[in-house]
């Protein structure tokens, strides 16, 4: 292999732009997944690029597995030395409401974007890493998948389908040199969260404040490394204590 190579799904804005842009800086060749935004992914491009760095945009949605197939069997052809060595699963989205108003397309869309994104995206890119033994796999939780939030039954049982499908996965493939672990945001400042009263949350949170996306990409970052190696099938939270 001539280089690293990291996806991240939804890399082009939020946390998933600065998960992007701290991989760039650590090393790797980002390969910046998105849908339906195509200015902001290339905007990010641009960011890592102009930094000194090595990326490019790559559409497809993770919730459909031809699209999928598609696109990363398209990336391979055009790098057939090559291979990703780091999954970033962060593409997600919210559709809040109580469940007894909450539309069945919400839900669906809500579980499927987390869920089938994660399997047909780390289905994809495992059996290369399961070849050479190597991998690292980071998985975007939340708060709200480990401790439940009032108006998000979808959004919580989706990300906490995720942390279950880490420690299980986690068993499978550990032994073949891949680490598989989940970080847990709380409340990050970013465009999911404009939407929140802030200042009546900061009250709720022990640490006085909203997270920043570029904390969350520095544990991000920490579990793809090298140093992360002994750790897998974790689910570790990024909240300002609040629990």
């Amino acid at each position: 292999m001539n280089g690293k190579y990291a996806l991240v799904t939804g890399g082009g804005r939020g946390i998933g732009r600065a998960i992007s842009l701290r991989l760039a800086r650590d090393g790797f060749k980002v390969i910046v997944n998105y849908l339906s935004h195509d200015d902001t992914a290339a905007e990010t491009v641009d960011m890592i690029r102009r930094a000194g760095g090595e990326a490019e945009a790559l559409r497809f949605d993770v919730c459909d597995g031809a699209q999928v197939n598609a696109a990363l069997e398209g990336w391979q052809e055009r790098h057939p030395d090559e291979m990703i060595s780091v999954l970033v699963n962060n593409a997600g989205i919210r559709k809040d409401n109580l469940l007894i108003w909450m539309k069945h397309d919400d839900w669906q869309n809500v579980l499927r974007t987390t869920l089938d994104g994660f399997f047909y995206v780390t289905k994809a890119v495992l059996k290369p890493m399961i070849r050479v033994h190597y991998g690292r796999i980071v998985n975007i939780a939340s708060l709200s998948g480990l401790s439940g939030l009032p108006g998000q039954t979808n959004y919580s049982t989706a990300k906490g389908g995720l942390v279950a499908a880490t420690k299980s996965l986690a068993q499978e493939v550990s032994r073949k040199g891949i680490t598989i672990n989940a970080v847990a945001p709380g409340y990050i400042k970013t465009g999911m969260t404009e939407d929140l009263d802030q200042v009546t949350v900061r009250r709720t949170i022990p640490a006085g404040r909203f997270g920043t996306p570029e904390e969350v990409a520095a544990l991000v970052a920490f579990l793809a490394s090298e140093d992360a190696s002994y750790i897998t099938g974790e689910c570790i939270s990024i909240n300002g204590g609040l629990y």
